[in-house]
């Protein structure tokens, strides 16, 4: 009896393993994030697609590897709230035309008169154009300004569904104009900036260049204001960043992942996505302006399956093509969260890895002649 028991609960043991399982996973995952952008009932047949479901189910459990980041979600809250490490930074300063808000964090020599004020780095978080909060990369300022001996800030922009590409690109500029009128108040000096973002924030370092360079009036900054910050810009150091978002978006359909991203959705549908890729707006500018393209640094991750090393090597081989200077380091085994998240404490396993290469880089921008 028992026998026959094992039996007949085993195939429906494999039925739910097998179907149950990742069906419940993927629809609940489509549900909270988007189904397909399908007309009618397509896109339940279409979110349906055994492919699909197996694929979306795969890239919703490899995210379950994240837990293990619990111990340093509990030490960056903790030190956010604790008021003893104001000495460190200026928290909440507001900024820009939307009232968004960046936190400061002094270079460790800050208050010391010798060698004038501090470079900055302006530090853009990653997040899928999603998600994000200045407060959660805490411990990563607070190291890059003792590493790299600057000024960093770190301020928020309006991820969607409050905003989308346009406006996170001009919260960016926005916080660089900040940056140019503050400098002497905060002592640190507004002409050399270094741009620093992870992923999705790498791509928005990229395309707020770009941006500033061509004077594009959809910033609805000043023309005169624009060129300053663009001349301030000393380089872009890019961190498993997206250049190209139609590939991007090709291998997001690969994971099955397309349709639950907010990617397609923050840049307002297929049809923006050439416009809002650094690679093409590369193409389409001028050779005086390809001219005052700064400096970009290219680090990226070998174990990376969120995006793939080939969007640095080809942003990468893209820029030395257009006699743009550009540095290209590939990082054995390293994923997409461990190349910014083993940034926020000396003792995760690629820190000194990975900071040996940003501070050889930083280095190097700092000291090069401007254009």
């Amino acid at each position: 009896m028992s026998g026959s028991k094992y039996h007949v609960s085993l195939p429906v043991a494999a039925g739910v393993l097998l179907v149950g399982l990742p069906y419940s996973i993927s629809l609940v995952a489509q549900c909270i994030y988007g189904w397909p952008n399908k007309p009618g009932y397509k896109k339940y047949t279409e979110a349906l697609q055994p492919r699909r479901i197996y694929r979306l189910t795969r890239a919703v459990l490899e995210m379950l590897k994240y837990l293990q980041y619990g111990r340093l979600y509990y030490q960056w809250k903790s030190w956010y709230r604790n008021d003893e490490n104001r000495k460190h930074c200026e928290k909440a300063i507001i900024f820009g035309r939307r009232g968004n808000k960046l936190d400061l964090y002094h270079s460790p020599n800050v208050g010391k008169t010798e060698g004038g004020p501090a470079p900055l780095i302006v530090f853009i978080y990653g997040g899928a154009w999603g998600s994000g909060n200045r407060s959660i990369f805490c411990l990563l300022a607070k190291q890059m300004a003792q590493e790299l001996n600057s000024a960093v800030i770190c301020p928020d922009y309006s991820t969607y569904p409050k905003g989308n590409v346009l406006g996170m690109v001009q919260d960016v500029a926005d916080s660089l104009v900040w940056a140019q009128e503050n400098g002497q108040r905060f002592n640190f000096d507004k002409d050399n900036i270094v741009l620093i973002g992870h992923s999705a924030g790498a791509h928005l370092c990229a395309l707020a260049t770009l941006f500033l360079i061509d004077t594009r009036e959809e910033l609805f900054i000043e023309a005169s204001k624009q060129q300053d910050v663009a001349l301030a810009i000393r380089g872009v150091i890019g961190l498993s960043g997206v250049y190209d978002i139609m590939d991007h978006y090709e291998h997001e359909r690969k994971r099955g992942v397309e349709y639950v991203s907010t990617m397609h959705k923050a840049m307002n549908g297929v049809e923006n996505f050439a416009y809002y890729s650094p690679t093409h707006f590369l193409q389409n500018l001028s050779r005086d302006k390809l001219n005052r393209v700064p400096p970009f640094a290219l680090l990226h991750g070998t174990s990376d399956i969120i995006v793939p090393v080939e969007s640095s090597t080809k942003f990468s081989e893209l820029l030395t093509s257009l006699s743009v200077k550009a540095s290209l380091y590939l990082l054995p085994r390293v994923d997409h969260v461990e190349i910014m998240i083993d940034l926020m404490a000396s003792d995760r396993r690629f820190y000194h890895p990975i900071y040996g290469c940003i501070k050889q880089e930083h280095r190097k921008l700092l000291t090069s002649e401007k254009t």
